[in-house]
């Protein structure tokens, strides 16, 4: 199977998923780490014109986004284990958790991005709604869960839903953007999801740039 890259940051939850993808199905990749994001050039992001991460590369094309390289790995592994994408869940509560899990790691890109790299001031009404938000979003989840999870095809082996929501939980801990202590059944889920190998090998961290 031929090597890809995936462009993006050890320390980024949006970055972590698909590196967790890759390594549930075993498609070997390079980590290709984008240390400076305040840098405007696309270059710097792989190309991607909206200058964001992860970009996946491979055989000379370039992937955007988490969910789409999620699924072009998916492809290139040719694995048969079982992947439930958003598509299958039909049900309102399915759907509107999974927005609530990107609603929650846009808001806190925001809020990282905005109050601690542009230092702006927290108490302005744009990150003070948007920590609102996010709180809202957060004790939905943590109060849907188990129905959010019945709903899922018991037969899987891993789902998008489930990968997003553990890499933003573990990440609220890892930047300290929200306390998680209130949401018992997120922090739960999050312990159990934890043990699996793909979690453990992609824990956050900063990448070091290479000495010149």
């Amino acid at each position: 199977m031929e090597s890809v890259q995936i462009i993006g940051r050890s320390s980024s939850l949006f970055t972590r998923v698909p590196l967790i993808f890759a390594h549930e199905l075993a498609v070997p990749f390079e980590l290709v780490p984008i240390h400076d994001m305040t840098e405007v050039d696309p270059a710097i992001y792989a190309g991607n014109p909206a200058l964001k991460l992860p970009t996946l590369r491979r055989a000379g094309s370039l992937v955007f986004g988490a969910q789409n390289i999620c699924r072009a790995l998916q492809e290139l592994g040719g694995s048969r284990r079982r992947i439930v994408w958003p598509e299958e869940l039909r049900d309102d509560l399915s759907r509107n958790a999974q927005e609530m899990v990107w609603h929650g790691m846009a808001a806190q890109v925001q809020l990282v991005f905005g109050t601690l790299v542009g230092k702006l001031p927290a108490d302005n009404i744009y990150f003070q709604k948007g920590r609102a938000g996010f709180e809202g979003a957060l004790r939905w989840l943590d109060e849907n869960l188990a129905g959010m999870l019945h709903a899922m095809p018991a037969q899987r082996d891993l789902s998008l839903f489930e990968v997003t929501l553990f890499c933003l939980v573990e990440h609220l801990v890892f930047r300290d953007t929200l306390p998680v202590a209130p949401y018992r059944s997120l922090v739960r889920f999050t312990r159990e999801f934890a043990a699996r190998p793909s979690a453990q090998l992609t824990a956050y961290r900063y990448d070091t740039p290479a000495a010149t």
